[in-house]
């Protein structure tokens, strides 16, 4: 059987997207893979605040009071599918009574309202992250653009996702593999 034929499962890895990649959602974004199997892939994008939306505005909207140790905190956007939808990456120190997908050792991800109202009393899991929508690829569309050369693939830790600053969060993935950001370009040189 040939092993090349196999399909790779990207579950748990971070997508870095290349330079030039041509859809302005996705520019510069680091995203973390929750699930890739041949039915398709879904990630969120972990270095993009959102603009608008508050930890404690969509706690207010949804009407859960959080402890005053919370803090300031952004939601990120964490793609442009269901952006009415919630979820929260974090780490597996926590598990929902409803629903928790344990991506790995590392990773866990809810979608439900228990973990935030979990976050918002303080005894939610150690490092999270809370977004509004997903990315979403079909069956073959993300082994398409991988073969493009739109992404490229580095391995996920929690200090890359939960520990660094969002707007260096694309280099520093980059940085993980040995690539030098000034060295990507979405245009060929002139000579």
């Amino acid at each position: 059987m040939d092993s090349a034929a196999e399909p790779t499962d990207l579950t748990g890895k971070i997508l870095i997207a290349m330079p030039g990649m041509g859809d302005p959602r996705f520019e510069h974004s680091v995203i973390y893979l929750c699930a890739h199997s041949e039915e398709g892939a879904m990630g969120l994008i972990v270095n993009k605040p959102s603009a608008d939306v508050s930890m404690a505005a969509l706690l207010e909207q949804l009407s859960i009071t959080p402890s005053p140790g919370l803090g300031p905190r952004q939601v990120h956007f964490g793609g442009p599918v269901e952006m009415g939808r919630g979820f929260v990456l974090h780490s597996p120190d926590y598990m929902s009574g409803l629903t928790t997908l344990q991506v790995n050792d590392g990773f866990s991800m809810t979608g439900t309202l228990d973990v935030l109202e979990t976050i918002a009393r303080g005894d939610g899991p150690a490092n999270w992250m809370a977004m509004l929508g997903y990315a979403g690829w079909g069956p073959g569309q993300l082994e398409e653009e991988l073969a493009a050369n739109g992404w490229l693939v580095c391995d996920a830790t929690p200090e890359l996702v939960f520990e660094t600053a969002d707007a260096s969060k694309w280099e520093a993935a980059l940085n993980s593999m040995g690539v030098s950001a000034h060295l990507l370009s979405a245009e060929g040189g002139r000579a």
